[in-house]
């Protein structure tokens, strides 16, 4: 704008001041025609002037109301010209024209917080000069320039643009048809705003604080406390700038929490659980298939899942790699199926949760139940005291025991086990039982891992001794019935050549034992015969030579019978030496006696219930019952059968 332009000039008093400018100038003339020495018009004039700088507004402008005051007044004391000053202009007023004396001084509006150009300040001296009649050379206008005091000239407030603007603006500015409001209203919503922000940012401190007394609580929990410490100290320097601004926006903000519960979520991430502790394999855990597996933690991590591993144990094959099996569980445990009897197994686990997997458990070995045993029923032996049970194991492996587990046949009133032999260390097993009784018999075999199920069950009787011939003593002429009771000589002969001598089958004397009855007492079998068939039946310890026959040496006892030209020929054979005895009726079965307490081997005609002969024997060992068939026929053992009467006084 050109201050200098009379048509661009502001006015710079209102009508009604102008008047009251023209009293304070008539005042003033009056005073000073009545002298210097009125005390009461000096005040007077000094009251007016205080009202005038505080009607617009120039307190604090010490400089220019000393200007107006000083230099204009007399050194009676009355000031000599009236004190100009430049008035904020109300907005609510209209523009009015002030003539001093009947002349137009021409102004445009002021606005809002500016001062008057040089033209208006000499237009203000020719009014003076009009009233007075003479010009004050010594009068200078106070002329502050308008960017220094441009917001106080602000009086109204646009709304729409959110700005503050001089009073002119709002009538020919671009805010002519905005929204405007007074300043003092702005002023005082922008106040409110600001209590509003403030009690806004007083909440959001206390979140902050409550958000480091939880971190802090959070930080003993950690482990990693320290670089997490480092993280949030890298936080707290960073610079936060608080900006004030002289025309806020009034607008609800919302802090920027993003990096903070960025670093809060990977404070709460919880860390990868430790190693878990797998246990040593419980007593009883296993059964032929599967394995019961237990674990446990020594601390208080957050696991989600475990994740159990497992692999047959390395065998001492070169180059042969086992496969690995995963399973994964929730629990602390875990039923591992689908598994080999009596196996080792390599177990370890690890826990996971969404932070990764723990290392490794150390590696534990665990191992599946035996097979159940095989009873091997044809090589069972008793007698009416005991009982000798052989079973094969069932597993390719070694086991640590194995149970025998007796039931009587002949109660039914007896349920389940009603003896049991615990802790056998082969797979055989000498049990004393009552005589005249029948047993259920089953095994069970036991490694770390539990015991089996039980084997098949084998029925044995207490009522007489029982037992089987035995194959591998057998002479290659002579073939055993699949009961094991009967021996056969066939017509065909097998050539001496192809005869492979050894240390436990007959070859010059065609032959067979039977299994050894282990259990000293009174032993009763017999022996079905045909009259016509050359036999030789008897007892022999074990390592009797098999190249010799039966009773030509002194580990045999025997009775030997020949048939020729219709005649009968018994003898009873020990060491190649017999006693003289006639037998006239030829037995068709025989009864034999072992009696291991009285040191007796006797022979009855069991049709006849006649005694034949016994021999007193130094039996210092068990012995094996044996039979010889010198030509083709058959011979019949019956034993398990109760002692006769006639029997049991010799």
């Amino acid at each position: 704008m050109d201050l200098h332009d009379s048509e661009d000039r502001l006015q710079l008093f209102p009508e009604e001041n102008t008047r009251m400018r023209k009293e304070v100038v008539q005042a003033e003339m009056a005073n000073e025609s009545r002298g210097a020495g009125d005390g009461k018009a000096q005040r007077d004039l000094q009251e007016e002037v205080d009202e005038l700088v505080h009607l617009y507004g120039l307190e604090d402008d010490h400089e220019l109301r000393d200007e107006f005051v000083d230099e204009n007044m007399p050194r009676t004391g009355v000031s000599e010209y009236p004190p100009y000053v430049m008035k904020r202009r109300d907005p609510a007023r209209e523009q009015r024209d002030w003539r001093p004396s009947g002349e137009t001084v021409e102004a445009e509006d002021l606005g809002f917080g500016g001062w008057g150009s040089a033209g208006q300040c000499q237009d203000l001296r020719e009014a003076y000069r009009y009233t007075h009649g003479r010009a004050s050379e010594e009068y200078e206008c106070y002329v502050i320039p308008e960017e220094e005091d441009e917001e106080e000239a602000a009086d109204v407030f646009c709304v729409t643009c959110k700005t503050p603007i001089r009073a002119f603006q709002k009538v020919f500015d671009e805010h002519k048809e905005h929204e405007v409001i007074p300043l003092n209203e702005a002023l005082e919503s922008a106040k409110d705003e600001i209590h509003k922000n403030m009690y806004k940012l007083e909440k959001q401190i206390i979140q902050m604080e409550n958000f480091a007394n939880h971190l802090e609580e959070v930080f003993i929990t950690v482990e990693d406390a320290v670089a997490m410490a480092d993280r949030l100290g890298k936080f707290l320097k960073a610079k936060t700038d608080v900006e004030i601004s002289a025309q806020p926006e009034f607008e609800d903000q919302t802090l920027d929490f993003s990096d903070v519960e960025q670093l809060m979520g990977s404070i709460n991430t919880i860390p990868a659980p430790s190693a878990p502790v797998i246990n040593p394999q419980a007593p009883n855990s296993a059964t032929g298939s599967s394995v019961r597996v237990c674990w446990s933690l020594y601390s208080d991590d957050t696991v989600e899942s475990y994740q159990l591993s497992y692999r047959p144990v390395q065998d001492s094959s070169p180059g042969k790699d086992q496969a690995e099996f995963t399973v994964t569980v929730k629990e602390t445990y875990c039923s591992v199926t689908n598994l080999v009897p009596n196996t080792q197994y390599e177990f370890w686990v690890t826990a996971h949760n969404r932070a990764g997997p723990s290392p490794s458990s150390e590696h534990a070995v665990y191992m599946t139940a035996p097979s159940p045993p095989i009873i091997k029923t044809k090589e069972i032996r008793s007698c009416e005291e005991a009982v000798l049970i052989c079973w094969e194991s069932g597993n390719l492996n070694p086991v640590d025991s194995y149970t025998v587990e007796l039931t009587q046949a002949e109660s039914p009133e007896a349920s389940g086990v009603t003896e049991s032999v615990v802790g056998i260390p082969t797979c055989e097993s000498l049990v004393q039982l009552q005589p005249g009784r029948s047993y259920i018999i089953c095994v069970r075999a036991l490694n770390m891992g539990g015991p089996s199920v039980r084997s098949e069950p084998a029925t044995v009787h207490t009522i007489g001794s029982y037992f089987r011939l035995n194959k591998d003593t057998c002479h290659p002429w002579l073939i055993i019935s699949e009961d094991g009771l009967t021996v056969v000589r066939s017509e065909r002969r097998i050539p001496a050549r192809e005869l492979s001598s050894s240390d436990s089958r007959f070859t010059r004397c065609v032959a067979v034992m039977g299994n050894l009855i282990p259990v000293r007492g009174h032993h009763y079998w017999e022996v079905e015969v045909d009259e016509h068939l050359d036999y030789t039946v008897g007892v022999a310890f074990e390592d009797v030579t098999k190249q010799e026959d039966l009773g030509a040496n002194c580990l045999s006892w025997c009775m030997r019978h020949t048939f020729a030209s219709s005649r009968h020929r018994y003898e009873f054979l020990h060491n190649r030496t017999t006693p003289d005895i006639r037998i006239t009726v030829p037995p068709k079965k025989i009864g034999i006696l072992l009696d291991y307490e009285n040191s007796k081997l006797s022979f009855f005609n069991v049709d006849l219930s006649q005694h034949l002969y016994t021999f007193s024997c130094q039996l210092h060992e068990f012995v094996h019952p044996c039979f010889s068939l010198e030509t083709p026929g058959c011979l019949k053992v019956h034993n398990g059968i109760s002692m006769p009467k006639h029997v049991t006084f010799y």
